[in-house]
């Protein structure tokens, strides 16, 4: 990228870039918190959600992340839901994550022995207040590195909401390129600054590891 390109680009880019950290973190607060809500409601098979819960789950897990983009945001407006672009595209990255954080906080949760379930009944803890106190903490720990790859994928799946013209990092890459006709160096740009908003949450997900680690 030579000097006048990376004049013009960078500023660009650099608002995009932290337009799609913004979109980004929303959808991971949010998502994180919905696929909790969803993951208890099955782990405790609440009568009457727990099958919702679980086809929440298929569908937004087995139908891809563009359709429900398309279907949120040219879709819900014919029954009377209509939502600007950047709502419609937090919306869409919320509710795709959160079904796949759901299942890695469901898993980890499985995945702790039936003996802390028992030690917490020995103590007369309800069944909630030992998944509160006694299981979840252990499964957090448990579920980190699933969570954060989840996480990670967040970043590069923001790219699939420039199809509604939320002007986030990929779109901003396609408007410099339609009138610079330099799409080499910007694709390789954009590449590169996602990749290194991955390795900066790989060492997030490092630190969180090192932070909840069991004390030896």
């Amino acid at each position: 990228m030579d000097f006048a390109l990376f004049e013009q680009a960078a500023p660009v880019l650099l608002r995009a870039t932290l337009l799609t950290v913004g979109f980004a973190a929303a959808a991971m607060v949010l998502g994180l918190a919905l696929g909790a809500v969803i993951a208890l409601i099955r782990v405790l098979r609440l009568p009457g959600l727990e099958p919702l819960a679980r086809v929440y789950v298929s569908l937004f897990r087995g139908t891809p992340l563009l359709v429900q983009v398309f279907f949120i945001y040219y879709g819900l407006p014919a029954v009377g839901l209509e939502f600007t672009p950047t709502t419609a595209g937090v919306l869409a990255l919320t509710l795709n994550v959160a079904a796949y954080l759901s299942e890695s906080l469901r898993g980890a949760v499985l995945g702790i022995g039936e003996g802390q379930w028992m030690a917490g009944a020995s103590l007369g803890l309800t069944r909630t207040q030992t998944l509160r106190h006694v299981v979840a903490p252990q499964a957090l720990r448990m579920a980190v590195p699933s969570l954060s790859n989840s996480l990670i994928g967040l970043i590069k799946d923001t790219s699939l909401i420039s199809v509604i013209a939320v002007t986030e990092l990929m779109l901003a890459t396609k408007e410099l390129i339609s009138t610079t006709f330099q799409p080499f160096p910007l694709y390789l740009a954009a590449a590169g600054i996602y990749w290194g908003l991955s390795l900066a949450f790989e060492r997030l997900q490092r630190h969180m590891e090192r932070r909840l680690a069991f004390p030896h």
